[in-house]
């Protein structure tokens, strides 16, 4: 069983940056190349950028097993919404099939709950066909795409990926 643990301490906001390097330069350069990799990890998942994030709408957790952080997850809770975002979850490739990913997105949906939302919704890269099998199969639905700039040329050509979460 794993466990969660709130980030906000200097040395997890490290760990989480360390596992977005390792997991994004594995899974994300065949989808989307190396220089929009680089980008984004220097843009929205560096030390940085996440203790920005965190100073800010959005919570950070370590998954852990045995100790070691071997995932994360990050939601937007904003009090004027009826729907919570789950912007990253993300687990080490070596790891996945374990029922990792099922457990931080049953986390997930239980912040949801806890907090009074309706739903809970997340955006893929079209291109990312496992992950997208993966939200499918947690029952989210796809409501349509979503095509975002953000910088330099890139953009983020994604579906919106949506599920209702009983008991908000």
């Amino acid at each position: 069983m794993a466990e969660f643990r709130h980030v906000s301490k200097d040395e997890d906001i490290a760990a989480v940056a360390r596992l977005a390097d390792r997991i994004w330069n594995e899974h994300y350069r065949p989808i989307i190349g190396q220089d929009q990799v680089d980008y984004m990890l220097d843009n929205f998942q560096s030390q940085e950028a996440i203790a920005d994030q965190i100073a800010g709408d959005f919570e950070y957790y370590l998954l852990c097993r045995n100790g070691e952080a071997v995932g994360y997850l990050a939601v937007v809770a904003k009090p004027d919404d009826t729907k919570m975002k789950l912007s990253k979850i993300y687990v080490r490739g070596d790891l996945r099939g374990e029922g990792l990913g099922r457990e931080m997105m049953e986390f997930a949906e239980e912040l949801c709950r806890e907090w009074g939302y309706k739903a809970l919704w997340l955006t893929c890269n079209k291109h990312n066909t496992g992950s997208l099998a993966f939200y499918k199969h947690m029952g989210f639905e796809n409501t349509g795409p979503v095509v975002q700039d953000i910088g330099e040329g890139y953009v983020m050509d994604d579906y919106r990926m949506e599920k209702a979460v009983d008991g908000g």
